[in-house]
């Protein structure tokens, strides 16, 4: 484990005394000491292959974690009657599902039954963000898989036209604070957007402005630009931000110039203490990068499965 570490990272940006009694940072040390290596050579490899597997990985995290926690739910498939979350509206543009398929059938082959889908979901995140020029942290593991997984549970998600309010809510709910909300919502500086998450920003705003007052005026010409009213393209959208392949703290920056897509990142600037936050994490990547590590590992510590799956697209 410390050399997949030295390997992996310059330095240990976080370290955690107390995990709670479902997770540790040791777990597969004793019965599967190669995961975590053989996950992100993997990951390695399909970065290599499509820059848009980091975003993916990291979002499909995210939106797993929301609904039932961390328990690898967003990865089962449709069946019968019941329809996946997978296959839920906020959902439908998830994407790479391919490279947790890869790493599960190589630990597997190493070390059958033992590491869980949802684990595997987690270090590939952590490795997406790495592997991007984000910040490196020791993944707690030991999370189960869940059995459960309804289409109709991803309403529960955050949108992108939420409000502040909305936003904290839903946070809260999950244990997440308002600093949580600010420092993941940097994970937005990977990855695109298609029209559809931000084109009531642009388009129609309100009963006085036809375009957010909120949104540069030079950007949102831009973004009219690539996603006309009455004429959107299935793929067309955006860049979430400049450098859309480098994870670093230009989300921040641009959202402090009003150049952010969703209504939901233009919320931070709404409240005095999220709005000094995007401004810290503007001035300082290494303030960003060290909340980013913090809130992740909250968030990915909330857990609800009950078993190891065998294939991470369906039940045991």
């Amino acid at each position: 484990m410390a050399a997949f570490v030295a390997l992996l990272c310059c330095w240990l940006i976080f370290s955690i005394s107390s995990l709670g009694d479902a997770l540790s940072l040791n777990y597969y040390d004793q019965t599967c000491p190669q995961a975590e290596s053989t996950i992100t050579n993997v990951v390695k490899k399909a970065i290599n292959s499509d820059k848009k597997v980091p975003a993916a990985l990291l979002r499909m995290h995210f939106h797993d974690c929301f609904i039932r926690g961390c328990d690898a739910s967003v990865l089962l498939n449709s069946v019968g009657s019941n329809t996946a979350e997978k296959d839920g509206p906020p959902n439908i543009s998830l994407h790479s599902f391919f490279v947790i398929d890869e790493a599960k059938k190589e630990v597997e082959a190493m070390c059958p039954g033992v590491v869980s889908c949802a684990d595997i979901l987690a270090i590939a995140a952590r490795d997406a963000v790495a592997l991007t020029g984000g910040p490196c942290w020791d993944v707690p593991k030991g999370r189960k898989d869940g059995r459960i997984s309804k289409a109709s549970e991803t309403r529960q998600m955050p949108a992108p036209t939420f409000n502040f309010s909305q936003l904290i809510q839903s946070f809260s709910q999950r244990g997440l604070s308002g600093a949580d909300l600010v420092a993941l919502s940097g994970g937005h500086t990977l990855g695109f957007s298609h029209c559809s998450s931000f084109t009531s920003r642009i388009h129609n705003f309100d009963s006085t402005h036809y375009v957010d007052p909120s949104l540069n005026p030079s950007f949102a010409a831009s973004l009219q630009s690539v996603c006309p009213a009455h004429n959107q393209a299935k793929n067309a959208g955006s860049n979430m931000d400049t450098s859309a392949a480098t994870f670093d703290n230009t989300y921040y920056k641009l959202l402090i110039q009003g150049k952010s897509l969703f209504s939901s990142d233009q919320a931070l600037m709404t409240t005095d203490h999220t709005k000094e936050l995007v401004y810290r994490f503007a001035r300082s990547h290494e303030a960003f990068k060290d909340a980013f590590v913090k809130s992740m590992i909250k968030m990915s510590s909330l857990t609800g499965g009950q078993e190891v799956r065998l294939d991470c697209r369906k039940v045991r």
